[in-house]
């Protein structure tokens, strides 16, 4: 087991918001991967841990043959864009936004006085040339929320052989995922495998065994 910190790794940002690059695959940055930076799983490419400043927002900006999963974990976000247009994120809200070939457009906007918190990720589909799309989730307490992957027949979730769920687990509850997995602690912490993990610790494991020490929330990566 792999465990990469958030406070070893540098703080960026652009536009109105800060963040943290957990994963940089070479995928999509090759020769441009942070130290220190994993290198994702499947076709997930990227994850951030961002803050948007008060009245922040990412400005404007397009997206092609990319998946957008963004997670709010403090805080909330007004939406603006080609999709969905006027849509509030709020804590434990889940956005996901298929550029596909179409592609779409976005300004994520921070509209309170105090910073949020937000975990973006970026994962490549499989087919590419594909319509846009917009969905979104609301995470609850005590369960696994899926909300990226899957088999192609179903529609709750955008089909891929990467999977991407969000995990609430209350203290003293266990989490397990066998097989190859990425789990980043969004809030929280426990062990796995004797050793501790704390918030924005994000682990690369073979076979992951949670026990959570108080209520948590992971974010877990896997392929089926």
């Amino acid at each position: 087991m792999k465990i990469i910190k958030r406070s070893k790794l540098r703080r960026g940002g652009f536009a109105g918001l800060r963040e943290t690059r957990m994963v940089m695959s070479p995928m999509i940055f090759r020769g441009q991967q942070e130290s220190g930076t994993s290198s994702g799983i499947g076709r997930l490419v990227y994850l951030a841990d961002a803050a948007f400043l008060p009245h922040g927002d990412t400005r404007m900006h397009t997206h092609h043959e990319v998946d957008v999963i963004s997670i709010m974990v403090k805080g909330r976000i007004h939406h603006e864009g080609s999709m969905a247009n006027g849509q509030e994120l709020l804590e434990d809200t889940v956005q996901v936004q298929r550029a596909g070939g179409e592609g779409f457009s976005h300004n994520e906007i921070n509209p309170d006085a105090t910073k949020n918190r937000m975990i973006q990720l970026w994962a490549i589909p499989e087919v590419p040339d594909q319509a846009a799309g917009y969905k979104v989730y609301q995470t609850q307490p005590n369960s696994r929320t899926r909300v990226y992957g899957g088999s192609e027949e179903q529609d709750d979730t955008f089909a891929a052989r990467t999977v991407v769920e969000v995990a609430h687990v209350a203290a003293g509850e266990t989490l397990e995922q066998p097989g190859r997995c990425l789990a980043y602690v969004t809030t929280g912490g426990g062990t796995a495998d004797k050793e501790v993990l704390r918030e924005g610790n994000l682990v690369e494991s073979k076979g992951l065994i949670f026990k959570a020490a108080k209520d948590s929330r992971l974010i877990l990566a896997y392929e089926i």
